[in-house]
Formats: C-alpha cells, sequence, structure tokens
C-alpha cells in the first residue's frame, strides 16, 4: 500500500488538538496545538545530530501541509 507523506489526524479525545503524522523515515506525529512530537523510530546517540535538522525540515513540511490541507476545505 502506498500511504501520503502526511495525513491529518483528530480524537474526541483532545479536542482541541490537530495531529499530522509523518509516514516516511523519521517517522512521528506531532500535535500542531502543541508542537509535541511523538517518535516512532529509535535513535542512535551518533544519529540525532544529522536528525535535528531533519526533524526540523520535517515539522516545517507537517505545519505547511496542514495550511494547504485547511485552504483546501476553505474553498
Amino acid at each position: 500500500m502506498d500511504l501520503p507523506k502526511f495525513i491529518l489526524g483528530d480524537n474526541t479525545e483532545y479536542p482541541n488538538a490537530i495531529f499530522v503524522i509523518h509516514t516516511e523515515f523519521p517517522r512521528f506525529i506531532i500535535n500542531l496545538e502543541n508542537d509535541e512530537v511523538e517518535w516512532f523510530e529509535d535513535f542512535h546517540e551518533e544519529d540525532k545530530k544529522e536528525l535535528e535538522s531533519e526533524t526540523e525540515n520535517a515539522i516545517l513540511m507537517a505545519t505547511q501541509f496542514y495550511d494547504r490541507e485547511i485552504a483546501n476545505y476553505e474553498e
């Protein structure tokens, strides 16, 4: 199955949360309400430096994805 790179999610137990799921490495879910990130990967200490820059970019892309999706709904 081909998955989109990003998926929007919500949950009635967290009524104010807006979740974006990143399905490619490094896989994570971010709550845009508070920018909390939950990783689906285990990282080695030596990988953390490289991951920091990738993470910033992936979170920026997740936020941009959300903005595009909301704009599409509003049209």
